[in-house]
This record gives structure tokens, C-alpha cells and sequence, in this order.
């Protein structure tokens, strides 16, 4: 079963050979679908590396790649060709949403000067008030 934030064989067949080939020093790597996996649902879901299912495999792995690849330039490259492929295929969705929400800021985020002493050093904030007077 295919989740929604996975990808499809589909997807992975165009996918796969874009990717960089894997050392070999080491241990062998963890499966690179389950790692993007990993990687898709952290961006769709906004999870924290640790809150992983997994499912994506080790979340230390996942975020290391995931690191190690944009770090090199390996992600950006990757979502390049994939952009490139899409847009041949006329696939790409160009749809965009605005959220129109509105966020109140903290009364002491609003900029105002204040009038009285706080614990940050305002007394002389204070004193420059009251000689304005």
C-alpha cells in the first residue's frame, strides 16, 4: 500500500537512476526509497527527525542523508531533474496556496516604547520618557 507522502513505483523507476551510486566502504546503505520516504514525510508533515515512522527506516539515517545530500548539492540536483522530467511530461503542478490567516503579534512584539522599568534594563527608557515631559 502506497501512502499518500510515498512514492509510487512508478515515481521510484524515474527516481532511482537520478541518484548518486552507493560507496562501497562500510556497512551496506539503508534502502534509498525508504529514506526519501523518510525525507517526503518529513517535509509534508513538519514532524520532528526522532518522530519518524519506522517504517522510513532509522531516523538518524534519514536525516543524515538528508544532510549529507543537500549539503553536497545532491537534493537540489535531484529535484532539478525531477522538475525537468515533470514539466516534459506536462505533470508538474503549478497550483500555489496563500494562507490568509492572521497572526497577532506578542504585546511587547508591537514596538511601542515603554513607559515603565522592566526587568531588561528599562529604567533608562524611564528616565528618557519622563525628561521628554
Amino acid at each position: 500500500m502506497v501512502r499518500g507522502h510515498e512514492l509510487t513505483g512508478e515515481q521510484w523507476q524515474v527516481i532511482e537512476p537520478l541518484l548518486p551510486a552507493s560507496g562501497t566502504k562500510g556497512r551496506p546503505r539503508v534502502d534509498d526509497r525508504r529514506v526519501i520516504n523518510g525525507m517526503l514525510f518529513k517535509a509534508k508533515t513538519g514532524v520532528a527527525w526522532r518522530d519518524l515512522p519506522e517504517r522510513c527506516g532509522p531516523w538518524k539515517t534519514v536525516y543524515n542523508r538528508f544532510w549529507r545530500w543537500s549539503r553536497t548539492g545532491t537534493l537540489s540536483a535531484l529535484v532539478a531533474r525531477v522538475r525537468v522530467i515533470a514539466e516534459a511530461i506536462d505533470e508538474l503542478d503549478r497550483e500555489v496556496s496563500v494562507d490568509s490567516s492572521i497572526v497577532r503579534a506578542h504585546q511587547h512584539a508591537a514596538g511601542a516604547r515603554r513607559m515603565t522599568a522592566s526587568h531588561t534594563g528599562g529604567s533608562a527608557l524611564v528616565r528618557r520618557a519622563q525628561r521628554t515631559t
